[in-house]
């Protein structure tokens, strides 16, 4: 957990990030996550948000006046749509049931966004190092789903992170193996997206693929597929090293469109799953070959956001400029 300290007379407020496997919630004064409240829920034991929120107030004596909760989908005002979950959710409902002022929902990148910039430095594991500068970032996120987020900070000091949906851009395609897979997937969910391969059950997907391209066994899940890779399998290692190099090439490609000199900073299971072996699979090769681009894409740094409590701190400095 990082963070400014808040003063004493801060309001009380709630976030929550809640990604698709599980929901993190605690309670809030300025910047400074209250500890003791921080509570993990297990999303396949309820049937909504709403629910959620309930159980974890009933649980507390104070009630908060806001709330900000991050949300691992796709957000339209006070209407959140959890793909990854099959949840929808309305801030003004929630507002209403638990007497809450005003709840506001953020894209879970937009919250980690806000979080990045005020992260200890023990929080943050280093890829490369680039030529850090300026103030614009990048926050892209491998877990149950995948997205980025820019982050921009106004001449007066204001952080600005727009909502995104970067997960289901094309995958980048170079090379016969990138263009099967494109048409594997393609027959199978329609359409050859980042997401579909870069998210833990992408993983598996692309596992399938090399294993039907190389007459073997798929089926495999993510947790034995990174096991597999430990072992020295080879089937694994191709996957693994091909997952490296869609992941560079990915990551590179949003560079240039935001520019991050501040830095690129992963997040989720995923990508902490696949920091040890980014070196041993070419990452940096890989994401610094972008032709006449190059020279620009080599000077972006890289760090691994190993915070879990990222997004909470999040949502709570984005109340505090609220």
């Amino acid at each position: 957990m990082t963070a400014s300290q808040p003063t004493t007379h801060a309001p009380l407020v709630l976030v929550a990030d809640i990604g698709g496997t599980n929901t993190r919630m605690a309670l809030a004064r300025g910047h400074k996550l209250i500890a003791p409240s921080t509570t993990r829920f297990r999303n396949a034991e309820f049937s909504g948000l709403g629910e959620i929120v309930v159980e974890f107030l009933s649980q507390h004596d104070e009630k908060p006046q806001h709330a900000a909760f991050a949300l691992a989908g796709l957000v339209h005002g006070d209407t959140a749509e959890m793909t990854n979950l099959g949840w929808t959710a309305n801030a003004q409902d929630i507002a209403r049931t638990n007497d809450i002022a005003k709840v506001h929902f953020l894209n879970d990148l937009q919250a980690q966004g806000y979080a990045v910039g005020g992260l200890a430095e023990n929080h943050l594991r280093p890829i490369r190092t680039g030529q850090q500068e300026g103030n614009t970032r990048l926050v892209i996120g491998l877990g149950t789903g995948v997205n980025a987020a820019p982050v921009y900070c106004t001449s007066t000091g204001q952080v600005v992170v727009p909502p995104s949906e970067s997960g289901h851009i094309h995958l980048p395609l170079r090379g016969q193996d990138d263009y099967r897979l494109a048409d594997w997937l393609i027959a199978r969910r329609g359409i050859a997206s980042v997401e579909d391969v870069l998210a833990g059950a992408g993983l598996e997907r692309l596992y399938d693929f090399h294993a039907e391209q190389s007459g073997m066994a798929g089926g495999k899940d993510a947790a034995a597929i990174l096991a597999a890779m430990d072992a020295e399998c080879t089937l694994a290692q191709t996957v693994g090293r091909h997952y490296v190099r869609l992941l560079a090439q990915t990551m590179a490609s949003l560079a240039l469109v935001t520019l991050p000199y501040a830095g690129i900073y992963l997040i989720g299971g995923v990508a902490r799953a696949f920091a040890p072996w980014l070196d041993t699979f070419g990452f940096e090769a890989a994401f610094t070959d972008m032709g006449r681009m190059s020279d620009l894409v080599q000077r972006f740094p890289v760090a691994l956001v190993e915070d879990d409590y990222a997004a909470l701190a999040g949502c709570a400095a984005y109340l505090t400029t609220r």
